[in-house]
């Protein structure tokens, strides 16, 4: 603006300028200029322009910078097209102050008040009092020409506003609201309204409580101000408050805070970054803006300085004085706001009233989220604005969108501070911001599908698709069935059971309203078309149980069935009303026609007749007497035979494979033939180990199993040790099975032969034990297969064969064949089931398969699904130490028996938390684990420093934990992974009973009772039917070889761990024939015990009781009964204590064995 003397004639001459005009209007866009004196006339003029090319609508000016030259700041303020108001304290001490007229240079007191930073302080600190013309000037005599009532005279505030608004004030921000109820305030803005209709009112609300600020909002202001500059972008009062405040018209959010009087000047850089965010961030948060002067230049000044003069926007910048210029986003952001305004007036016209429906503001991030997400909708518009801001200002930020209750926003179309597309729609994954950064989005909903299942609603006259719809839609049952178990992905594969053994099925069954549904288990063999049934009954929460039992080998297939019995329900409504005392003589007649309909419907003519009968007789007794009659045992009997069951509903058949026993109870013992002969220099054979049988099943076992017993390849023979240099008498690794004498179906030649493979299998079964074979699905370089069928191998790029690798282990002596390969499909697979074949034709019927983890999954379910539908007693254990998820899908395609890692699960959290796993529903149905001790290359860490106890405690714990456990004799070695074991060179075992071996103590698990803790016998363990964990125990069901359940047990809480292991403890125990001091140079100190007396002057674990296992526990006194096996040894028989009464784990004189104190 020109200030130019003509211009500034031209002022003076102009009439004073009236609060009717129409400046200022639409959405209020504030400049403040708080606490800043007023410059000369003509710099006032130069900073009104600046002030109206960066879009605003109002200046702000505080009451105590306000003298005699107000009426021309007034009409300068006129001319360039904005609106003057004035900020007046509403405390009545401070208004007394203001208008003493104090000596220029005078400051006033402040008040004792706590210092609130949204609030300005009590007492205005006034460089001059507002001096105003004397009545005999032109400007008085018009203002005192304006009209006055007694109520504005004896108010002072309203004395204050009336003089201001006479001399042309075009709106007022009030301060201090909390000193005036909110209908005073209504009252004073009423009156004042009546004589200057065109006044704007804003109400300073930062501060207030939230009741206060509420009643304000409500009590007739034109516009309330947002507390969004101490807004930390984190807390949620800001949203409450913008809520709260949607009553007034105008909700004006504050770039920053216009009466901070710090002085202080920016100086930091990251500063700048937080005025650019703050003014972004105003711009979306209210319908108008409050910014303090200088913000536009980053408050590159003194707070009570004017900010300079600056060159109209789009000027060369080289003209500004100021580094920092968010004058582009300032001019940006009042355009949108006023565009805002005008596009929902009537014909586009502004007004002081905003006709937009107020926004709801809503945050799409979390609390600790780096980035906060805001969303506007406003009502009946189009869409919503989506604003993320970056809470940091010295790091980038990113928020993925998943991580945004934004279910509702799925396309985002970026926008500039003008609200002008930038970009196309996208769909957002992610949101990177850079430090401070705030950016903006219109957010829209996808249109809606098309399609549906049902026909589209249409009001009037119905179609015949909706007619159909609806008779579709009666026709479905009102019954529902979920969550049954077991049952392995909707019966896509078989559950796991025994043959003989109970299974019992629950399943989530309900229907709508007060009725209870009826249900029943069916079931049946693959081969049967005829289904049975079981009742189920609710065991409470809408879950039913059912139980069946398979008796035959093979697969079957379960489902459950539901329906509403009106009959059943009518009786129990019945019986609630007679229990109740309420009359049912009509609740009879309906009973009765419910029978009669029921006997209508029956297709066999005695059921009937036998309905017809029942219903007869209860028309001719008095009620209680009929009701009697028709809900006895025998009525519901008939009308169960009806079968009349409307709604009923069903679920998929669920598939289940009945086993053998020894599917899920046995005791492996693990032996390689070759080592059994005693002598280091010569290899074992068949014979060896027929001599072998007496004594491994006198230990209890049932199972012997024995790796590859196939021919052994030459080429890149591995040596003793794992050496790769074999020497010529280096047996060599059995899983490099075949050389030019024969492969998978043939035997190694220094074992036997076919007829003495027989004779060791025919030997086995008049022991009670049963042969499991190794099926190893690799191939050394010498095997037939490579010179018949080179198709099924894998060759490199250079000729070569791929050997077996497991980066970075490579085995050359061994080669894997590839189920994929060209020539192997089907010709491979066929062969690899032939070879099972042939060893079932041979008797055996147990396989141990190596590494099925790493041969295909479809594999294994077309093999093991097609052997057993010829042959369901086989049995297949899969040695798969890999990743869980992929071992329990190995179980569900067919393994019937899974290797676990039991073996490396030491201290009690590691073994608790795994039998949990374990037990999981989905895990049990499919999943047995199998527990081995140890294995020939596998030796754990506790079992290294353990010793011998480690051992004994590790078998007790695999005998009681599982019902399938075993173990296999090598010797001790110091690290993980065996370097002297059998696997590579014939081992000779020590197989005789002498003391310090674990053939007592593997007795003891495999065949003897078991004591606990609490001196519980248990039988020989072969599955935990159930359990139940607490701090003080597992409480056990355990099933014996029998498959007889006993009573529950409770095992103490006692870890196997790497501390306890660690413990070296000497103790002696002298037998009362003579001194016998037995040392256990590496037993652990796991419990009290006393020196007792032995049966026998030796280290065998099952005469002296100090020893961690023992035979037989001692509980309490009573009679001596001889040992089995040794007559002059006694025991005292074991007192069963349930969960209720568990003694102490010494007391008095009970002594416990410490193998079952560490059951875990």
């Amino acid at each position: 603006m020109s200030n130019s003397p003509s211009r500034q004639g031209a002022m003076a001459d102009d009439p004073v300028a009236t609060p009717d005009a129409p400046v200022g209007m639409g959405p209020p866009r504030i400049y403040a200029l708080m606490a800043r004196p007023l410059p000369a006339l003509d710099a006032w003029a130069a900073l009104v322009d600046g002030i109206a090319s960066l879009g605003f609508s109002r200046v702000l000016i505080d009451e105590t910078t306000c003298d005699d030259r107000l009426p021309d700041y007034l009409r300068a303020t006129r001319h360039g097209g904005l609106a003057l108001d004035i900020a007046v304290n509403a405390d009545v001490g401070s208004a007394v102050a203001s208008f003493r007229a104090p000596q220029r240079g005078e400051t006033a007191c402040a008040d004792d008040e706590p210092p609130d930073p949204r609030r300005l302080p009590g007492t205005p600190q006034a460089t001059s009092a507002p001096v105003f013309p004397s009545q005999g000037d032109a400007s008085s005599a018009s203002a005192s020409s304006r009209p006055r009532t007694p109520g504005l005279a004896s108010d002072p505030l309203a004395a204050r506003l009336h003089r201001f608004a006479g001399l042309g004030a075009n709106g007022f921000c009030l301060h201090r609201l909390d000193v005036r109820p909110a209908a005073a305030w209504q009252r004073l803005l009423g009156d004042l309204r009546r004589h200057y209709p065109a006044l704007q009112w804003f109400g300073w609300t930062p501060g207030l409580a939230r009741e206060q600020m509420t009643a304000v909002a409500s009590a007739g202001f034109d516009g309330v101000f947002l507390s969004s500059c101490w807004w930390d972008m984190r807390a949620s009062w800001l949203y409450d408050e913008h809520a709260d405040l949607a009553r007034c018209a105008w909700r004006i959010a504050l770039a920053g805070d216009p009466f901070d009087t710090s002085g202080d000047i920016v100086a930091r850089s990251h500063n700048v970054l937080e005025c650019a965010r703050a003014l972004q961030l105003a711009f979306e948060l209210g319908n108008g803006i409050l910014m303090p002067a200088g913000m536009e230049f980053g408050h590159a000044h003194a707070a009570r300085e004017l900010p300079n003069v600056a060159p109209p926007i789009g000027a060369d910048p080289g003209t500004s004085a100021h580094e920092v210029d968010f004058r582009q986003i300032v001019a940006a952001g009042n355009l949108r706001l006023a565009e805002n305004a005008s596009r929902t007036s009537p014909d586009g016209a502004s007004s002081s009233t905003p006709h937009l429906a107020p926004a709801v503001l809503r945050c799409l991030s979390g609390a600790d989220a780096a980035i906060t997400v805001l969303t506007q909708r406003i009502p009946n518009a189009k869409g919503s604005r989506v604003v993320a801001v970056n809470r940091s200002l010295t790091r980038a930020a990113t928020l993925p969108i998943s991580a945004c209750a934004n279910g509702e926003h799925v396309r985002f179309t970026p926008l500039d501070p003008q609200g002008n597309t930038v970009g196309t729609p996208e769909t957002l994954s992610q949101i990177t911001l850079a430090p401070g950064e705030v950016r903006i989005w219109h957010a829209e909903l996808e249109r809606s599908v098309s399609r549906h299942v049902w026909p589209r609603a249409k009001r009037g006259a119905a179609s015949e698709q909706d007619r159909r719809a609806v008779r579709e839609a009666a026709a479905r049952s009102r019954v529902v069935i979920e969550q049954v178990e077991p049952a392995l992905e909707d019966g896509r594969f078989a559950v796991r059971a025994v043959a003989g053994e109970s299974v019992s099925v629950c399943a989530d069954v309900f229907t709508d309203g007060h009725a209870q549904p009826s249900a029943v288990l069916r079931w049946r063999a693959l081969d049967s078309s005829a289904w049975c049934e079981t009742p189920m009954t609710p065991v409470g929460n809408d879950r039913w149980r059912g139980e069946f039992r398979p008796t035959r080998l093979g697969r079957h297939e379960y489902m459950v069935e539901a329906w509403r019995d009106p009959y059943v329900n009518w009786c129990t409504e019945v019986a609630k009303k007679l229990d109740a005392g309420q009359p049912v003589a009509l609740d009879i007649q309906e009973g009765i026609e419910c029978l009669r309909d029921i006997a209508r419907r029956a297709s066999a003519a005695r059921h009937r007749k036998t309905l017809e009968a029942i219903a007869k007789q209860g028309e001719s007794q008095d009620p209680t007497l009929a009701y009697a009659i028709m809900s006895a045992p025998a009525t519901l009997d008939a009308v169960a035979a009806v079968r009349h069951r409307p709604f009923v509903t069903r679920t998929p058949a669920l598939a289940l494979d009945a086993e053998p026993p020894e599917a899920e109870y046995a005791s492996w013992y693990e032996l390689f033939p070759r080592s059994q002969s005693g002598d280091v220099n010569r290899h074992g054979t068949f014979d060896d180990v027929i001599r072998r049988l007496p004594t491994i099943a006198g230990m209890g076992f049932d199972v012997l199993y024995m790796p590859p017993i196939h021919p052994i390849g030459r080429t890149h023979r591995k040596g003793r040790n794992n050496r790769l240099d074999a020497q010529p008498t280096d047996p060599g690794s059995p899983y490099a099975i075949g050389d030019e004498t024969g492969g998978h179906d043939a035997i190694h030649p220094e074992l036997g032969t076919i007829d003495d493979f027989r004779r060791l299998r025919d030997a086995a079964r008049a022991q009670g034990l049963r042969i499991a074979l190794d099926f190893a699905v690799q191939c050394s370089p010498d095997h037939p297969w490579l010179r018949e069928h080179p198709g099924w191998f894998d060759w490199r790029a250079d000729g070569s064969l791929r050997y077996a690798e497991n980066p970075p282990k490579r085995y050359e002596d061994i080669v894997n064949v590839d189920f994929y390969a060209p020539d192997a499909v089907p010709a491979l697979w066929l062969a690899l089931r032939d070879i099972v074949l042939f060893w079932i034709g041979e008797g055996i019927e147990l396989f141990r398969v190596d590494n099925p983890h790493t041969k295909p999954l479809p594999f294994w379910e077309w093999l093991i699904g097609s052997v057993r539908a010829a042959h369901p007693r086989t049995v297949f254990l899969a040695e798969a130490f890999t990743r869980p998820k992929l071992m329990y899908r190995l179980a569900k395609v067919g393994f019937s028996q899974s290797y676990t890692y039991f073996t490396w699960r030491e201290t009690k959290t590691e073994i608790t938390n795994y039998l949990m796993e374990l037990q999981r529903p989905e895990i049990a149905a499919c999943f047995r684990p199998h527990f081995f001790v140890n294995t020939p290359d596998i030796n754990p860490y506790h079992l290294q420093r353990g010793g011998r106890p480690a051992h004994l405690a590790r078998a007790a714990l695999a005998a009681t934990l599982s019902g399938l456990w075993g173990c296999t004799v090598a010797s001790s070695s110091a690290r993980p992974r065996r370097c002297r074991g059998a696997k590579n060179t014939s081992t000779p075992k020590n197989t005789k009973s002498a003391p310090g071996t674990g053939i007592g103590p593997a007795t003891s698990c495999a065949r003897s009772p078991c004591s606990t803790a609490y001196g519980v016998d248990i039988p020989p363990c072969r599955h935990i039917a159930a359990s139940r964990f607490s701090t003080r125990g597992i409480l056990t069901s355990c099933t014996s070889r029998r498959r007889r359940p006993h009573a529950p047990t409770w095992c103490s809480w006692r870890s196997i761990s790497t501390r306890a292991t660690r413990t070296m403890r000497r103790s002696s125990c002298r037998s009362g024939a003579g001194n016998c001091r037995t040392t256990r140079r590496s037993m652990p100190r796991i419990c009290s015990t006393e020196r007792s007396s032995c049966g026998e002057a030796n280290n065998n674990m099952s005469t002296c009781r100090r020893m961690p296992l023992t035979r037989y526990g001692r509980c309490g006194r009573g009679e001596t009964i001889p040992m089995p096996g040794r007559p002059h040894e006694t025991r005292t028989p074991a007192r069963h204590h349930g969960p209720a009464r568990r003694p102490a784990l010494v007391q008095g004189r009970r002594r416990l064995p410490v193998a079952y104190q560490v059951v875990l």
